[in-house]
């Protein structure tokens, strides 16, 4: 095994699927793919022998170029030579035939090199051909076996290295299996990610179909289940989505084959252009039956019909002994083998579980474009490198495609604040842009929250796309573990900000940050100044603890005030906490949420920034203004480390980072009534006239 984890099959084996890093398409990949493909991979069986200690891993990291700050070059992935789905079913002909051994794993060479002390990844794959790996014919003929062929590779690679985390990744039928083996080795430090499995095949209307396929001669169940699958998806498709529809045939030969066909009819080409796209989709399609009928004869697929059945009442018997971290994955539109309710009572049944839903997916979610598996593992913080999360050396930096994608749904908050950055020289003279901002960190940003923290938007995005800096953000606890009760946002919500960098604030992980020389986000005022009240725009409300300046000083970091004004030009608060507490309904929801919401700080810090009520403000939107940015000379803690340990020293120095803070806004307010494009209406014209692309300018510096 060479690369980034393994696939199980038998007789062969047979990469089919893989991550298209160019397509952008709403549909399935039908067209050219690639293999599972990263200039670094996250998981691999390749991992050092268990011992390092962590500051050798952060020693290797910075040697590497730090890689906690910028995130991955993309080139390497433009050169890597794509394949159809045809040409991989072709060479299918030849590695189905039997061998006579037994079922084994497989891992595909074009992966890349593993990331340090990577953890091992595990590919269970499901029922139908249509995943990232096929189960071939010559499988283990009982259950019971087939569990124990998968627990003999844990076992053993726990054995070999027993201070890492085992993934087992788990489609339809694979994620029973997963469930089965995490079940019977509870000792084993497993994390589970599970792709719709097939736990309630026996309540599908799968059962139906078995009765067929008995009937059906040779060579004609695959295409008998393809020709009517393409009716019932041409209904779907003119008419819309219809359960009845949805629940007749599996989801390969219903939705997914039009999706395939029709993604690129999608995409406003020209009529002529996309009537050629659609019937050459059909002609491919069609063409790959043979293929099909081959890998999978109708012998074949009864017996895997009727051993899902067993492996689903084995794994749903189970679950209140899975003690492994679990993350299932739930798609919208599927009715035959997983459904999103089967996955919701999955998900309170499972201790330790998580659960993130594609409302507009199907079955065969790994195959959906735009779907990464990867990606998606970074935005939960399911990847970890030993048995406990570390946030700052477990992150991942984004692709180049994946900041791109992130980053799209909010780039318009980018073009209607149009923001301006200043920085400071050393020489003290300030400038436009991020040219003061040092390239090497440690570095700790120190600045004002704005209403809501919409500022840390732009700010992020240029800070990525002027310097390639990533900001590790100190966010609130609340947008990492999810709450027991209330009724507060979907932690799902917050997995953007952690795939972009953000870990929970607390004094261990700032030490980690600082310790892998890191770029740092810190808003001493938190929640209360993000959700203050009327009229206190542009207020600090920090609290009276200096534990950032000795924890920057004891690793030599470079502090950088900074504020940010822009606020009160897109939005005024008319409603704030004041005003809900005197309304019993809102009350009630306030004291409740803010009873189930991860506490910010733990110990008996007082004042007005200790554990903050959850609430939203109301807020009256304004024609948006503009966003100002200023970023003050750093502050050199380097050789300060004894006199900083001293409490008034410290105390000296987070009153200058504070006062230097309201001196920047201070500076930023009178400045930019001199700004003649502080209105969008007066930018947009400019822009008219000078392009899109156009740096608006401001006012003089």
């Amino acid at each position: 095994m060479a690369a980034n984890g393994a696939c199980f099959i038998a007789g062969g084996f047979l990469p089919v699927f893989g991550r298209d890093m160019k397509s952008t398409a709403g549909g399935l990949r039908n067209k050219p793919i690639s293999f599972p493909i990263r200039p670094s991979a996250a998981f691999s069986d390749q991992t050092p022998a268990p011992g390092d200690a962590e500051g050798e891993r952060l020693d290797k990291m910075r040697e590497a170029g730090a890689g906690v700050s910028k995130r991955f070059d993309n080139s390497e992935v433009e050169k890597i030579e794509r394949r159809s789905l045809k040409d991989y079913l072709e060479q299918s002909k030849e590695l189905i035939r039997s061998d006579g051994g037994p079922p084994r794993w497989f891992s595909p060479l074009e992966c890349g090199s593993p990331l340090e002390s990577s953890p091992l990844l595990l590919f269970l794959p499901g029922f139908l051909m249509f995943g990232a790996c096929i189960f071939l014919l010559r499988i283990e003929r009982h259950l019971q076996k087939l569990v124990k062929l998968v627990e003999i590779t844990v076992r053993s690679e726990n054995h070999r290295l027993p201070n890492k985390p085992i993934y087992l990744v788990g489609e339809s039928l694979g994620g029973c299996l997963a469930l089965a083996v995490a079940a019977r080795n509870p000792d084993i430090d497993l994390a589970l990610i599970l792709a719709n499995p097939a736990t309630s095949v026996n309540k599908s209307p799968l059962q139906a179909v078995i009765p067929l396929l008995s009937l059906m001669p040779d060579k004609l169940h695959f295409g008998l289940l393809f020709m009517l699958g393409l009716m019932i998806g041409l209904l779907s498709f003119f008419l819309g989505p219809s359960d009845e529809l949805g629940g007749m045939l599996p989801e390969a030969y219903i939705c997914d084959p039009l999706r395939m066909v029709f993604a690129d009819a999608e995409k406003g080409l020209p009529l002529q252009q996309r009537v050629g796209e659609i019937l050459q989709g059909l002609v491919s399609l069609s063409s790959y039956l043979s293929v099909h009928s081959d890998i999978f004869p109708r012998e074949t697929l009864l017996w895997k019909l009727k051993m899902l059945q067993s492996v689903s009442t084995f794994s749903d018997s189970c679950l209140d002994a899975i003690k492994a971290e679990t993350l299932i994955l739930s798609s919208g539109k599927v009715q035959l083998l997983s459904s999103q309710k089967e996955c919701e009572r999955l998900f309170h049944a499972v201790p330790n579980c998580e659960i993130r839903k594609f409302t507009n997916s199907g079955h065969f979610l790994f195959l959906e474009d735009g779907v990464d598996l990867i990606t998606i593992i970074k935005g939960v913080r399911f990847y970890r490198r030993t048995k406990y999360l570390n946030y700052a050396l477990d992150y991942i930096p984004l692709t180049s495609l994946e900041y791109k994608k992130a980053t799209e749904p909010f780039r318009w908050v980018d073009f209607a604040t149009c923001p301006v950055m200043l920085s400071t020289l050393e020489d003290k003279k300030i400038v436009r842009g991020l040219a003061g901002i040092p390239s090497e960190g440690p570095v700790l940003f120190v600045g004002y929250h704005m209403l809501l923290g919409i500022e840390t938007i732009p700010l992020t995005l240029h800070f990525m796309d002027e310097r390639n800096i990533t900001l590790r953000a100190l966010a609130h606890p609340m947008m990492f573990k999810r709450p027991t009760g209330g009724n507060l946002l979907d932690i799902s919500m917050y997995d953007i900000i952690r795939l972009m960098g953000a870990v929970p604030v607390s004094s261990t992980n700032f030490y980690k940050l600082m310790s892998s020389k890191s770029h740092i986000l810190l808003y001493p005022g938190g929640m209360r100044e993000a959700l203050h009240r009327k009229g206190e725009e542009y207020k600090l409300f920090w609290p009276e603890q200096t534990e950032f300046v000795r924890i920057a000083a004891r690793f030599g970091a470079k502090i950088i005030p900074f504020g940010v004004i822009g606020e009160d030009d897109i939005g005024q608060v008319v409603i704030d906490y004041k005003d809900l507490m005197r309304i019993p309904y809102f009350r009630n929801h306030i004291v409740e949420n803010t009873k189930y919401a991860a506490k910010a700080r733990t110990d008996d810090t007082g004042g007005e920034v200790a554990n903050q009520p959850v609430h939203m403000p109301g807020i009256l939107p304004k024609l948006p203004g503009r966003f100002y940015y200023l970023f003050g000379k750093p502050i050199e803690t380097e050789g300060r480390y004894q006199e900083l340990r001293e409490k008034e020293k410290a105390r000296e120095l987070y009153l200058q980072v504070k006062s230097e803070v309201e001196s920047n806004i201070a500076y930023l307010k009178e400045k930019r009534k001199n700004d003649p494009y502080r209105n969008i209406l007066a930018r947009l014209l400019y822009l008219g006239r000078h392009g899109f692309t156009s740096e608006v300018p401001t006012f003089e510096l």
